[in-house]
């Protein structure tokens, strides 16, 4: 008897090696890219993503986790984070900097950028796709002394257009990464990596969802060549488990229990961005 589910993945991976793979730059890309160039997201649950059976109290200024409205902020730091935060929740329907505005923030109140480190908002990173010069930019990335990048922000803009945050962060995280190994082979003269965990974000509002993108040399020459890599590349994602999921997108941070457990996410989070 045939086995099926053999045939079944043979017939699918040839449907997928037979997409149409176009010079498109990062902010245009689809599930269709992905499919295409043999890339697919797998959903975890927090113990399982962050690799740690309890998630970390966050390292923040405590007033962060306590004080609901800005106006109740009894320090400046605090009320600008939680000001910031209420722009970004519901921003204006022709802008998209309140959200890199917080996200910019929120990385400083929690460490991610020490003496060394330096956020950046708009960088572009060149990404060579099916032969062709293209541009994946980052809303906002974290990059390292080195200038290397260590992690990618892509704000979810479909209350803009018709858009979706997860493949163009994963676009700009394969462009991130050729431009690293550019950099330190043309630069500090060091060895380009084989493949790196890039870690990435995509926010809708102040409500993030976590990627582990590990992105290979196979799969950047893949896309870079228009070909359809034979080795699958699986991106690992969690979405932070709030107490009322169905208002996750309206609500944001702003509720303390939400705040609470999501600040905790981000502090697990830090041990993948290096």
């Amino acid at each position: 008897m045939p086995d099926w589910s053999i045939q079944s993945l043979t017939l699918n991976t040839f449907s997928m090696a037979q997409l149409i793979r176009s010079a498109k730059s990062g902010s245009d890309w689809t599930n269709n890219e992905l499919n295409a160039y043999n890339i697919s997201v797998v959903y975890q649950d927090a113990a399982t993503f962050f690799e740690t059976p309890n998630l970390p109290q966050p390292t923040i200024n405590p007033n962060v986790l306590t004080t609901l409205a800005p106006d109740d902020a009894t320090d400046d730091t605090t009320y600008e984070l939680l000001q910031t935060m209420d722009l970004a929740t519901t921003p204006a329907p022709a802008e998209e900097s309140a959200v890199d505005d917080f996200a910019v923030l929120l990385f400083r109140a929690l460490g991610y950028a020490p003496r060394g480190r330096i956020l950046r908002t708009r960088k572009n990173l060149a990404l060579v796709i099916n032969g062709e010069n293209r541009r994946a930019e980052t809303d906002v990335c974290l990059v390292g002394e080195d200038r290397i990048v260590l992690l990618l922000v892509q704000e979810d803009k479909r209350h803009l257009e018709d858009s979706d945050p997860e493949p163009q962060l994963i676009a700009g995280a394969i462009a991130a990464f050729t431009a690293n190994n550019r950099w330190r082979l043309q630069t500090l003269g060091l060895s380009p990596l084989p493949s790196k965990l890039m870690a990435g974000i995509t926010m809708k509002g102040t409500a993030p969802i976590f990627y582990k993108i590990n992105v290979t040399e196979e799969l950047a020459t893949a896309v870079g060549g228009g070909a359809f890599p034979q080795t699958p590349t699986i991106v690992y994602a969690h979405v932070p488990v709030v107490p009322r999921p169905n208002r996750r997108w309206a609500e944001g941070m702003k509720p303390l229990d939400n705040r609470q457990i999501i600040l905790s996410c981000y502090e697990a989070f830090k041990r993948f961005v290096h």
